[in-house]
């Protein structure tokens, strides 16, 4: 079993398995409703012939019962819809059933579907937004049909088949998937369509492997931040200081920055060793297009440098502004995780409530 989500791309893993040729089935959540689910609507897991899972749907009870239906359809290798009921009930060797309830597609057919999936593992390697639709079809003798496609933002038809373009970009914009059903139609078909937006993890790059880099990189990863962490030091770049996933690059800071892709979905958190490294790592990033650059230290510091960055001509004070500094949420952050928190904090409210920084004012800075 292998359900860590750090470590796999589950639409990797499909085609990797669809190449292999080994017999196996993705379980899908095509709905996870009415109620606290152990597991969220769009998430997969791939199953193979024996029950062997990577990935998670959820474990349990639920997870045990797809892992079943998979065995079944991979030798029947048709697909199997279920709905599986969470009614707050307790058993003494399951623990408590959280309540709610889940709509599960199992469905051993994906390899029709290959350059789909390949399109979305690629898709997430260049960082690039769509949705994918599975659909489901089943008739008035209980055959079901699947198949997946995959859109990229710019490519969403105009005239797009049910459950229509404007509900297909409502998805995207949302960021939240959604099950459409149809049954109108054709009374003898039932159709169901999972809208799934593919959005790129929000890129983090921490310059500093220090001690707060390190407490950041851990919390950033766990609310959903892909980390890179950059330093010139070779001991503050090892691999084993970070969670797994991250990008650990050692060279010259400030070139290294320059060297990164910048969008408009990546954030940058200055916390080197000392106030020059600081200065000179802003420097190469100001200027970017970044939807964040914080900078560590104290009001005195980031005045001076503010004031430096000014009369040298190397940033205006409207391009100075925009940087968040000093860093961090003020939650009264004394340690070092109470620092990476507020950190953390803070890059959170930028992403989902669009915060707006304040500069500080003269009276603050002095």
């Amino acid at each position: 079993m292998d359900r860590n989500h750090h470590s796999i791309d589950i639409h990797q893993k499909v085609v990797e398995f669809i190449d292999s040729g080994r017999s196996f089935a993705v379980a899908l959540v095509l709905n996870a409703a009415e109620g606290s689910t152990p597991q969220k609507t769009g998430v997969r897991a791939v199953i193979d012939g024996t029950g062997k899972i990577w990935g998670t749907i959820g474990g349990g009870f639920v997870e045990g019962q797809a892992q079943q239906y998979a065995v079944e359809a991979c030798k029947s290798e048709q697909p199997i819809l279920f709905d599986f009921h969470l009614d707050n009930a307790y058993s003494r060797d399951a623990g408590g059933i959280c309540g709610g309830n889940m709509r599960i597609l199992i469905d051993p057919t994906v390899a029709k579907d290959r350059a789909s999936y390949a399109q979305v593992a690629e898709a997430a390697r260049q960082r690039q937004r769509g949705v994918i639709l599975t659909t489901a079809r089943t008739t008035a003798t209980a055959h079901t049909e699947v198949t997946s496609q995959w859109f990229p933002q710019e490519a969403i038809p105009s005239d797009a088949a049910f459950p229509g373009t404007d509900n297909i970009r409502s998805c995207l914009t949302r960021e939240r998937p959604q099950l459409f059903t149809e049954s109108s139609q054709n009374p003898d078909v039932f159709t169901e369509v999972l809208v799934e937006p593919v959005i790129p993890k929000p890129f983090l790059v921490i310059a500093g492997g220090g001690h707060i880099g390190q407490a950041l990189a851990l919390q950033a990863s766990l609310v959903g931040f892909d980390v890179t962490v950059i330093d010139d030091r070779p001991e503050f770049t090892s691999p084993a200081l970070f969670p797994e996933g991250t990008t650990a690059r050692c060279g010259d800071i400030p070139k290294e920055i320059a060297a990164v892709p910048i969008a408009s979905d990546t954030y940058i958190v200055l916390v080197t060793r000392g106030h020059k490294l600081d200065a000179e790592a802003l420097e190469a990033c100001i200027h970017t297009h970044a939807a964040y650059i914080g900078m560590i230290g104290s009001k005195r510091k980031v005045a001076l440098i503010r004031e430096n960055f000014i009369e040298s001509g190397l940033a205006t004070e409207d391009e100075f502004d925009r940087v968040f500094a000093p860093i961090g949420l003020d939650i009264g952050a004394v340690t070092v995780p109470e620092i990476a928190a507020s950190i953390t904090a803070e890059l959170v409210a930028l992403r989902r409530k669009g915060i707006a920084h304040k500069p500080p004012t003269k009276m603050d800075q002095t």
